[in-house]
């Protein structure tokens, strides 16, 4: 049995046991995955994946330059984080629930610039992807996005949460080579509002007490 064949069967038997935690019945394809690590590089710094299964997207990011050491792998499902272990020795591998996150210590030698998700966000309650982005928004260092896929027509993540957060979706693109298609979405902090400078105040307050 090859790898791929033998990380597919491990997939569906995961799916099988746990279809809303795994979502899909195979892992994603090249494609999807070459999308999602597109905008991160090696100077990127560290890069926090969720729900790496089995490490399709890791291995995109080590073909994209990410070294495997400024890789922290965070896998709930105990068969998929004994497989990235040994497949990834030099990765750090963590078992755990995502929506843990803000809890990690991490004690890397670069700062955080990417959280890559391959969590399925639609089927999960609204309080539980709130932890999930807050705990990576802790670790992300100023400018650090997460990326998110999709399968669905917009972004899985409601506008008020993204609000309530103060981030905003990027649509980064689409692959019909995915079964099935996806979407990938970068998020990111909205830059603060500008205040209005003085001068402007001055105007604002003066065109107030002289009406034309």
């Amino acid at each position: 049995m090859t790898n791929r064949t033998a990380d597919a069967f491990l997939f569906f038997r995961a799916w099988l046991s746990a279809p809303l935690r795994v979502a899909s019945v195979t892992p994603s394809g090249r494609a999807l995955s070459s999308l999602m690590t597109a905008e991160i590089s090696a100077q990127t710094g560290t890069i926090i994946e969720l729900g790496p299964g089995t490490g399709v997207f890791t291995e995109a990011l080590l073909r994209q330059g990410v070294p495997e050491e400024n890789l922290v792998l965070v896998e709930y499902g105990a068969e998929f984080a004994n497989q990235l272990s040994d497949r990834f020795p030099a990765a750090r591998t963590i078992q755990m629930d995502a929506a843990q996150l803000r809890k990690l210590p991490l004690h890397a030698s670069a700062p955080v610039g990417a959280v890559v998700s391959g969590l399925p966000l639609l089927s999960m309650p609204v309080r539980k992807v709130h932890a999930i982005l807050e705990g990576a928004f802790s670790h992300l260092r100023h400018g650090g996005a997460f990326y998110q896929f999709t399968y669905g027509p917009r972004c899985p993540i409601a506008r008020p949460l993204l609000d309530r957060l103060g981030l905003k979706a990027t649509y980064v693109g689409w692959t019909l080579a995915n079964i099935p298609p996806a979407a990938v979405y970068r998020i990111s902090r909205r830059r603060p509002r500008r205040a209005l400078e003085p001068t402007h105040q001055d105007l604002l307050f003066e065109g107030q007490k002289n009406p034309s």
